[in-house]
């Protein structure tokens, strides 16, 4: 009994390391996982690189000033340091795009799973669902729904500790960007119903439910996890757009929220490109390392897609 549990542990390390190997021989892993490492250390202790938030205001009052030793991202239209401003929203922006990633895997590997194991008209209606949200843009989805629950929720209270306008950017954008994951769930779902571990699961005694949790969703997680870096990317760009059109929260730094700023404050028409280039350059750079995190996660769980010298 002693060896055979040390051999599945031997399996079990062979196997991550295997995985790892892999994983770290893409070149687009090293990339996004060097530049996702930088912004999250970043947003976790942004007093490595800046002060307090409550220090971004200068006393000189350079207003749109250049880049410069003192201010290396220059200045915005009051005077604050907009290194600060950047460095301090990376900590709202990426807090946001994973809880709605979060949210959205949650529900999309739910449906799914749910759709392609029953079958018959559970099947049917899901699916219907899942294609309203799949037709229709969810950032459309987003922009309709989200003034209308700013409005019925309010803004002068807190919610689970979050601002309203966070907590529901977070949640809209959760709940209406989830068909793409369904979808892919669904068909894998379809495939690893009708294999032999299933049938002797059914054999077992065990009811639905049990299959689904202990013997399909294991085996859905490598491509949920692969398919992750593109619903991270798509809440990031989902959160800049939604705050730049002025549904964000101004007291709550996000790289859309100082995109809305600096349009509100005519940067690009006065020639201030540090103000909105520097907040857009860190949502191109952390949605391009998700991408790629994801394209090598499923470079490495799916062995057809490998190129071999």
């Amino acid at each position: 009994m002693t060896e055979v549990k040390v051999s599945h542990r031997r399996f079990g390390r062979r196997a991550i390391k295997a995985f790892f190997r892999q994983f770290l021989s893409h070149g687009g892993a090293w990339v996004g996982l060097s530049a996702l490492t930088f912004f999250l250390v970043l947003a976790a202790v942004p007093g490595l690189l800046v002060g307090p938030l409550e220090t971004a205001a200068t006393a000189t009052g350079d207003f749109l000033a250049r880049p410069d030793s003192q201010h290396l991202l220059g200045t915005d239209e009051v005077g604050r340091d907009v290194l600060n401003l950047v460095v301090h929203g990376a900590r709202i922006s990426l807090m946001i795009a994973l809880m709605a990633t979060a949210i959205s895997l949650i529900v999309g590997t739910t449906v799914g799973m749910t759709s392609g194991y029953l079958g018959g008209w559970p099947d049917v209606w899901l699916m219907r669902i899942t294609d309203f949200f799949f037709i229709v843009p969810s950032f459309l989805l987003a922009l309709v729904i989200t003034p209308m629950v700013l409005e019925v929720v309010g803004r002068g209270r807190e919610i689970l500790g979050f601002r309203p306008s966070l907590f529901v950017i977070v949640v809209v954008i959760g709940l209406t960007s989830w068909s793409f994951i369904a979808r892919i769930v669904r068909s894998q779902t379809l495939s690893l119903r009708e294999r032999q571990f299933v049938d002797r699961a059914r054999v077992a005694g065990s009811n639905d439910l049990s299959i689904m949790v202990r013997h399909i969703l294991p085996n859905l997680v490598p491509q949920v996890a692969a398919n992750g870096g593109l619903v991270v990317a798509n809440a990031i760009f989902t959160e800049t757009a939604l705050s730049f059109l002025g549904l964000g929260d101004p007291l709550q730094p996000s790289w859309g929220t100082e995109l809305f700023l600096a349009q509100q404050a005519g940067a690009a028409s006065v020639g201030a490109w540090w103000y909105f280039g520097a907040p857009g350059l860190c949502v191109l750079i952390v949605s391009l390392s998700f991408v790629l995190i994801g394209n090598a996660l499923d470079d490495t769980f799916n062995p057809r897609r490998r190129v071999i010298p």
